[in-house]
């Protein structure tokens, strides 16, 4: 019978110390590209629907549509690796924020859920807490690894969603700019998926320091 050696795990050196990468490290960041990916995905249709098929049918199914996004999204920050814990809560607790929002604007308006966040502007007060968070994922990932579609993305969401919020963009602007956003968005997913897993992980010896620090002012 012939005995399946397993590979050693390779010893990283951090800031703080040597670590290891486990399978569980690995797997969640599969399952934060996923999340991403699929939120890419539903964000893209959702953004084409609105932008070349503005048809009552296609209006309804970007309720489903955003839902999934929402969700996706929640999925990669919980899944998010950032040395700050505090910041990484602030971006679940703004997610949080916005999807209840959003449940609370898609069954208070006879309208469908689309329709009534563009006409009515100020309910991106409590929506745009989603795209905050969204937002700090492209800042997250443009500090870190200085891709450019991350960089464009930071200036472009918050743009046009304070721009519609106040009013004082062309409707043209913002279908240029809904689509630059959602073709970037999908570049940035799929860039996601050619990495090195380890560089999603980070220096895991900055988190066994930090929390370190966190147990010692208990």
């Amino acid at each position: 019978m012939t005995t399946q050696t397993v590979a050693p795990s390779p010893v990283y050196q951090g800031q703080f110390g040597e670590f290891t990468i486990d399978q569980s490290d690995r797997t969640g960041v599969i399952i934060y590209r996923t999340g991403l990916m699929v939120a890419a995905l539903s964000f893209a249709v959702g953004s084409g629907l609105a932008l070349f098929n503005n048809n009552p049918t296609a209006i309804q199914a970007l309720t489903p549509l955003y839902t999934c996004f929402s969700l996706a999204l929640g999925v990669s920050l919980l899944t998010i690796h950032i040395y700050m814990a505090p910041l990484h809560r602030l971006l679940q607790v703004f997610w949080l924020i916005g999807s209840i929002c959003a449940f609370i604007f898609a069954h208070v308006d006879s309208h469908p859920f689309a329709v009534t966040v563009y006409t009515n502007p100020l309910t991106i007060l409590g929506v745009g807490f989603t795209f905050a968070a969204l937002t700090g994922i492209y800042f997250k990932e443009a500090f870190c690894f200085n891709r450019l579609e991350t960089k464009a993305l930071t200036f472009i969401v918050p743009s046009l969603l304070l721009g519609h919020l106040v009013g004082i963009l062309p409707i043209q602007v913002e279908q240029i700019l809904l689509g630059i956003w959602a073709t970037l968005f999908l570049v940035f997913a799929l860039r996601k998926t050619f990495q090195a897993i380890p560089a999603d992980i980070g220096d895991k010896s900055v988190f066994a320091y930090l929390k370190a620090q966190r147990s010692a002012k208990m």
